[in-house]
């Protein structure tokens, strides 16, 4: 359910590396967020060439139930936005780790990945 290839947040993101484009990591949000949020109905998300900060929210998921922020668990330049989610946010739900992606950030320092989880410690999180 969760990946081992992919390093997650406290905040229930994920960061898959290396991105499509050169020296970006791929964001998303995981199986938990996704089922706690319910239908995701609207995607809110950074455009390109914007700058983001690490902790600080960046977008909005929208869901039949609520709204919750998306943070960027890493600082650097938005270089990829999945612009599929516009037409069909449910992305999101069905395929959190494939089709649902949401942005892709070239990190200003690569160190700040050493920082985020691996899935055995992000998955005992959510069973504390």
């Amino acid at each position: 359910m969760y990946p081992d290839d992919l390093k997650y947040t406290t905040e229930h993101e994920w960061v898959r590396e290396p991105g499509e484009h050169e020296g970006s990591v791929r964001i998303g949000i995981t199986h938990y967020a996704q089922d706690a949020l319910g239908d995701i109905v609207y995607v809110s998300l950074p455009e390109v060439g914007d700058s983001v900060d690490a902790g600080s929210t960046c977008g909005e998921l929208e869901s039949t139930k609520s709204v919750s922020d998306v943070y960027a668990p890493v600082s650097g330049e938005v270089v990829a936005r999945n612009d599929a989610l516009d037409a069909t946010p449910e992305l999101v739900n069905n395929d959190p780790y494939g089709g649902g992606w949401l942005f892709e950030v070239v990190p200003s320092e690569r160190d700040q990945l050493d920082g985020l989880l691996d899935a055995a410690t992000y998955q005992a999180s959510l069973e504390a």
